[in-house]
Protein backbone atom coordinates (compact mmCIF):
# COMPACT_ATOMS: atom_id res chain seq x y z
CA UNK A 1 0.00 0.00 0.00
CA UNK A 2 1.22 3.60 -1.16
CA UNK A 3 1.21 5.87 2.26
CA UNK A 4 2.82 9.02 1.30
CA UNK A 5 3.53 11.98 3.49
CA UNK A 6 0.56 13.87 3.33
CA UNK A 7 2.11 17.19 3.25
CA UNK A 8 5.19 16.71 1.58
CA UNK A 9 8.34 19.28 1.96
CA UNK A 10 10.63 20.02 -0.52
CA UNK A 11 13.72 20.38 1.78
CA UNK A 12 15.97 17.33 0.78
CA UNK A 13 17.92 17.87 3.48
CA UNK A 14 15.01 16.23 6.06
CA UNK A 15 15.55 12.86 7.23
CA UNK A 16 12.21 10.35 6.66
CA UNK A 17 10.47 11.09 9.93
CA UNK A 18 10.86 15.03 9.92
CA UNK A 19 8.13 15.16 6.92
CA UNK A 20 5.65 14.96 9.57
CA UNK A 21 2.25 12.69 8.97
CA UNK A 22 1.57 10.10 6.41
CA UNK A 23 -1.16 10.23 4.55
CA UNK A 24 -2.90 7.09 6.33
CA UNK A 25 -2.58 8.98 9.59
CA UNK A 26 -4.33 11.76 8.36
CA UNK A 27 -6.99 9.72 6.61
CA UNK A 28 -7.49 8.24 9.98
CA UNK A 29 -7.94 11.74 11.57
CA UNK A 30 -10.90 12.62 9.06
CA UNK A 31 -12.54 9.45 9.78
CA UNK A 32 -12.81 10.26 13.83
CA UNK A 33 -14.81 13.28 12.83
CA UNK A 34 -17.12 10.59 10.88
CA UNK A 35 -17.28 8.46 13.53
CA UNK A 36 -18.13 10.97 16.55
CA UNK A 37 -21.44 11.83 14.35
CA UNK A 38 -22.23 8.70 14.82
CA UNK A 39 -22.46 8.64 18.24
CA UNK A 40 -21.64 5.03 19.05
CA UNK A 41 -18.51 4.46 21.17
CA UNK A 42 -17.09 1.44 22.45
CA UNK A 43 -13.61 1.85 23.25
CA UNK A 44 -10.60 4.06 22.30
CA UNK A 45 -9.22 1.14 20.91
CA UNK A 46 -12.53 0.17 18.76
CA UNK A 47 -12.21 3.49 17.53
CA UNK A 48 -8.83 3.75 16.48
CA UNK A 49 -9.07 0.65 14.82
CA UNK A 50 -12.27 1.65 12.87
CA UNK A 51 -10.65 4.93 11.69
CA UNK A 52 -7.73 3.31 10.41
CA UNK A 53 -9.49 0.88 8.37
CA UNK A 54 -11.41 3.48 6.60
CA UNK A 55 -7.63 5.27 6.05
CA UNK A 56 -6.37 1.64 4.52
CA UNK A 57 -9.40 1.65 2.69
CA UNK A 58 -9.54 5.28 1.16
CA UNK A 59 -5.66 4.44 0.33
CA UNK A 60 -6.43 1.38 -1.27
CA UNK A 61 -9.24 3.26 -3.73
CA UNK A 62 -6.59 5.86 -4.31
CA UNK A 63 -4.46 2.89 -5.95
CA UNK A 64 -6.96 1.62 -7.92
CA UNK A 65 -7.49 5.07 -9.85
Amino acid sequence: MNNPHAFPAMHIDLADNEHGMTLRDYFAAKAIIAYHADGNYSSYEDVANWCYALADAMLEAREQE
